[in-house]
């Protein structure tokens, strides 16, 4: 080729390089994937147990999924938890979080541009108050100092928990605190009781606290739901990068159902939460269903419902399409890649 010739190639390959629209090039790769966790463990330790996602952090299943790439892993374990995470989000300062369903509903009502493209578990909600408190029902709880970790799926929580006594927060005098704080006040008695997840299982084996309401087999309305939340930005840029996201957390969740769940506590104790809050909050809960990632109409009716009850409790103004928000299309493709489209059972709507 004469060098009449080369030049022209090379203008011809610059000029497409300009008029190809960006989708059709070959997809570049990030340098980092930016996880938020919305939470911290005991003692503030950046370790969370409870789900197939704390169980991809723990077991460095994304690290190992994306090293030969190059590609770093950066985790920020939150303990402003859900408002936290969507502060990154609003930053664009985080890629991909685990959210509860309040958070992510305020923040995509906020007009935070993400997309849920799985379900990362549900959770059972607490009320601890001190040992020696003479609050023995729901009811009791009215005009005393309660902690509701506000702008959580807790708060959300709580709201559904007390409506169906009869009660609002206005009952209550509600103080935001965050979950270390709170037990930390019910130790010392500054506050009354508090709302909050299994880890205040702890506080009544050290005979500091009551348990006097849970959520464990109590009307599945009442419990918290979480979502794999992306930012649109991210999954827009690289499609590929969040499929492989996905399919990490769909296997994390399928080693979560198809193993002793001793190991899995065990694992899960690492973020300080003792085994035995794990084994009594899991009791005989069917832990497949409890970690099951489809987008099934339990969810998505959750979801809905979850936007609904924001709104009548004043924690949202605007209303969105929940299945707009929802994409399970990569979820679909890789439980069809993976020989799982019937490993979890559809849940119907509760």
């Amino acid at each position: 080729m004469n060098r009449f010739n080369r030049a022209f190639v090379a203008a011809l390959l610059s000029l497409l390089a300009l008029i190809v629209p960006a989708g059709a090039r070959a997809e570049d790769k990030p340098s980092v994937i930016r996880f938020a966790n919305p939470g911290v463990g005991v003692g503030n330790r950046p370790v969370v147990g409870g789900s197939a996602w704390n169980l991809a952090h723990i077991r460095g299943l994304f690290e190992q999924e994306f090293q030969k790439d190059g590609i770093a892993i950066r985790w920020s374990f939150l303990r402003g938890a859900g408002p936290a995470v969507n502060e990154l989000f609003a930053n664009d300062l985080v890629d991909v979080a685990s959210l509860g369903d309040l958070p992510s509903v305020v923040g995509k009502a906020g007009g935070l541009k993400t997309r849920v493209l799985l379900a990362t578990g549900r959770g059972n909600l607490y009320i601890a108050v001190p040992s020696d408190s003479n609050i023995k029902t729901v009811q009791d709880l009215r005009g005393k100092k309660v902690g509701i970790f506000k702008g959580t799926a807790t708060q959300l929580g709580a709201d559904r928990i007390l409506a169906s006594f009869g009660l609002s927060e206005h009952d209550l005098r509600a103080i935001n605190v965050d979950t270390n704080t709170g037990k930390a006040a019910i130790l010392t008695k500054d506050l009354d009781a508090i709302f909050g997840g299994s880890d205040l299982i702890a506080l009544r084996d050290q005979g500091v606290a009551r348990i006097i309401y849970s959520t464990r087999g109590a009307d599945p309305k009442l419990q918290s739901n979480g979502s794999l939340v992306v930012s649109e930005d991210f999954l827009h840029k690289y499609p590929s990068i969040v499929k492989r996201i996905v399919r990490t957390l769909v296997l994390s969740a399928k080693w979560l159902a198809e193993t002793d769940r001793t190991q899995v506590f065990q694992l899960w104790s690492k973020s300080g939460v003792p085994f035995s809050n794990y084994k009594e909050d899991f009791g005989s809960d069917d832990i497949k269903l409890r970690s099951s990632p489809v987008l099934d109409p339990y969810i998505v009716s959750s979801y809905k419902r979850a936007v609904e009850d924001s709104k009548r409790y004043g924690l949202l103004r605007n209303n969105f399409s929940v299945e707009e928000w929802f994409d399970p299309s990569i979820l679909n493709q890789v439980l069809k890649e993976e020989h799982l489209e019937n490993f979890w059972p559809v849940r119907p709507a509760p």
